[in-house]
């Protein structure tokens, strides 16, 4: 009978392994900012058509389409998560330094899928390195955690790469990306190796003897495949719209841009940073379907007022629903995950799994919105964005299963 983890019996790690995690997600989200909206921005600047714009922001999503799974196996399969993690991190730096120096097409192209492909491993390794210090037992309340760092790390780059852009240029942003590699790996090396437990880190309480069986049962997992697309569904909704939005203020007032761009991305972090505890703690006790019912509802409304209201202000006060979406899938993804692949030795494939369903809705997203916003106008494209969105709500609702264990 295997060895079942409870919180009284969980994994006691180190105050600095747990500090340099903390740590580690902040500026790593520091790190990936520079490649969110301000993107749209600075392309715009340089006077990219949208079509061109959505379709270097898809190659995002079709790298993770093909890599998110992939990814996942190689953290499965690394002897460190740490290193894997690390490699990642300075990827996305030389990416960023690409991005400053050529923003022509093949430049761009070529550092958006160095970006995405580091983004591919370090999604499971953050997974696995959380699991692997604190076990199951504690993975709801350490999921929490991580979202409010994560969410801090994106407001603070945010409000800092917004002023960048305001003093100096735009291109600046991506030069401050690659310099926040230097923290990033500080705090990555803190994490003590042999504090990771490597059967956690692969969610196996003990060692699993066939991992061809472990394997089959995520591949047969109907509650798996349900999530994979309850996540395609929101981000083909969720993906295009503040780098659609980013695009029209740009167009109406460059110089302010940047600068609203960064607020319509701090205020949902203080919102995720706010929540993301709580939203840990509740999962165990309410389960997880409930919560997430309320992450997929706020995000049709949020679309439909882009549609009507589009007053920067208002934007920036709009963009509470997205922290409140972004506060629940930033726990609930990595959790339900957690939940279905456990004692299978596949966490981080499991994640790649989901990641690859994420990459096929974001790829489409962009795309489809900036073609539409071309032809028919952005308020059309937010329509047909909150219509997708209200399907994915009404698909967790009928598909999606509680995985809370008993």
């Amino acid at each position: 009978m295997p060895f079942m983890e409870t919180k009284t019996n969980a994994p006691r790690p180190s105050r600095r392994s747990l500090a340099g995690l903390d740590w580690f997600i902040f500026f790593l989200a520091d790190v990936q900012t520079g490649f969110g909206p301000f993107v749209s921005v600075y392309l715009t600047a340089a006077q990219w058509t949208q079509q061109d714009i959505g379709f270097v922001l898809s190659v995002t999503g079709f790298i993770s389409l093909i890599g998110r799974r992939l990814g996942g196996a190689i953290v499965d399969a690394a002897r460190s998560e740490r290193n894997a993690a690390a490699i990642a991190v300075v990827g996305i730096a030389l990416s960023a330094l690409i991005l400053a120096a050529w923003p022509a097409f093949a430049p761009v192209l070529i550092a958006t899928i160095l970006s995405s492909s580091a983004n591919c491993v370090l999604a499971p390794a953050i997974g696995a390195i959380s699991l692997g210090l604190v076990g199951h037992a504690m993975i709801g309340p350490r999921l929490g955690r991580n979202a409010r760092f994560a969410s801090l790390g994106t407001g603070f780059a945010a409000a800092g790469m917004g002023a960048c852009g305001y003093f100096f240029s735009s291109r600046s942003v991506f030069v401050v990306t690659a310099l926040l590699l230097v923290p990033t790996l500080i705090a990555l090396s803190q994490i003590r190796a042999g504090e990771v437990d490597p059967v956690r880190a692969h969610s196996g309480v003990t060692p699993v003897d066939r991992p061809d069986v472990g394997l089959l049962r995520l591949a047969l997992s109907l509650p798996l495949l349900a999530f994979a697309a309850c996540n395609a569904l929101f981000q083909l909704a969720n993906a295009a719209m503040l780098p659609l939005m980013g695009s029209i203020m740009t167009m109406r007032s460059a110089n302010w841009a940047t600068v609203l761009i960064a607020a319509c991305i701090i205020v949902p972090q203080l919102v995720v940073a706010a929540l993301s505890p709580w939203i840990g703690r509740q999962a165990d006790r309410w389960g997880r379907r409930p919560l997430l019912l309320l992450g997929f509802a706020a995000l049709p409304v949020r679309c439909l007022l882009f549609a009507y209201v589009s007053d920067p202000i208002l934007v920036v006060f709009e963009q509470i629903l997205d922290g409140i979406s972004a506060a629940v899938l930033g726990v609930l993804v990595p959790l339900v995950i957690a939940d279905i692949a456990r004692d299978t030795g596949r966490f981080n494939l499991a994640q790649g799994a989901v990641g690859t369903a994420v990459g096929v809705g974001a790829s489409v997203s962009t795309t489809f919105a900036g073609y539409v916003s071309d032809h028919y106008g952005s308020q059309t494209a937010f329509l047909d964005l909150a219509a997708v969105a209200t399907f994915g709500f009404l698909f967790v609702l009928v598909a999606m299963p509680e995985t809370r264990p008993r």
